[in-house]
């Protein structure tokens, strides 16, 4: 009895390692994106969460969500110390990517990164912005010619909260970042919901994220027949977060 009991339990761990399947390392940013994503308390959260576990639950998948900063989340995915890297696009960065052979997903959600600024000054161009702020790890392509020059100083800080409350105190001209992470920022968090707006005739990028690899192109082949034939849930999961 003792004998096949032994067997039967050595049939069910087998079995249940036989579908199990692999636990991949995907690097996220350390810092509270939302509605794009969030790692705030150590919990990784958002749209960007709900969509990849769908996807690992799909695949017989595990996504373990290492978050990083945002320096080192490039390095450490461009040594190859990590499986997949969210979020991505192949111009960032563009002379670190080469001789890599990386993988890129189709376009997951749009972004639109700008310029927010007191609703007074909307509109007032961008010869006024002397003083811009950000967030550090970030880099505002559109203004880079501008500070090179002297013309605009950037001032640096470790999170958006505080830089949205530098450009509601003044004490920058404008404040740099994702739109839909400074609108949820304002509405939700601060509670001050029209204390600064995107202007939009300000320089701005628009673009898309994507998850990519260094080591596992299938996965991201079947990461784009996921969003092909969910795109009806992928939609829903977009609307639900405010997102395009």
């Amino acid at each position: 009895m003792r004998k096949l009991l032994t067997a039967g339990l050595l049939l069910i761990l087998s079995c249940g390692q036989a579908v199990a399947g692999p636990t991949y390392v995907l690097g996220v940013e350390a810092l509270n994106y939302y509605p794009h994503y969030s790692n705030e308390g150590g919990q990784y959260s958002g749209f960007a969460r709900e969509l990849f576990d769908s996807f690992a639950k799909a695949q017989g998948y595990s996504f373990e969500y290492r978050a990083l900063p945002v320096a080192r989340l490039y390095e450490s995915f461009f040594a190859g110390e990590l499986d997949f890297k969210y979020p991505d696009n192949q111009q960032w960065q563009e002379g670190k990517r080469k001789g890599l052979n990386i993988s890129y997903s189709a376009p997951i959600v749009s972004y639109t990164d700008g310029v927010l600024v007191l609703p007074a000054n909307k509109g007032k161009g961008v010869e006024r912005l002397k003083q811009l702020g950000t967030v550090r790890g970030f880099t505002p392509w559109d203004y880079l010619g501008l500070v090179e020059k002297g013309q605009i100083k950037l001032q640096e800080v470790n999170s958006f909260q505080q830089s949205l409350l530098q450009g509601i105190n003044s004490r920058v001209d404008g404040v740099y970042m994702n739109a839909e992470v400074g609108r949820y920022q304002l509405n939700t968090v601060l509670k001050q919901p029209d204390a600064l707006l995107f202007d939009e005739a300000l320089p701005n990028s628009k673009g898309f994220y994507s998850l990519s690899t260094t080591k596992h192109a299938q996965v991201i082949d079947e990461f784009n027949q996921f969003l092909k034939e969910h795109s009806a849930e992928v939609a829903a999961l977009k609307t639900k977060y405010g997102l395009q």
